[in-house]
């Protein structure tokens, strides 16, 4: 079983998406993270009921994570 930590260790510098508890999705460039999983997403697209936005560069909490993927 993977460990949380150690899959964003190797999912730093890659295009990964994460499912949010409010149900938006955020694909973005993971460039940075912490022990509490609070991520820095780089160049990040924002889609809420097909609806998506551009929104740049982001400091995201981690406890508003459900999931994370790699693209």
């Amino acid at each position: 079983m993977a460990l949380p930590l150690d899959v964003l260790e190797k999912s730093l510098n890659q295009k990964v998406s994460l499912l949010l508890k409010d149900g938006r999705f955020i694909d973005g460039k993971l460039t940075g993270y912490d022990e509490y999983m609070n991520m820095v997403l780089d160049d990040v697209e924002e889609t809420k009921d097909e609806n998506k936005r551009r929104v740049g560069k982001i400091i995201l909490r981690g406890n508003n994570v459900v999931s994370i993927s790699l693209l």
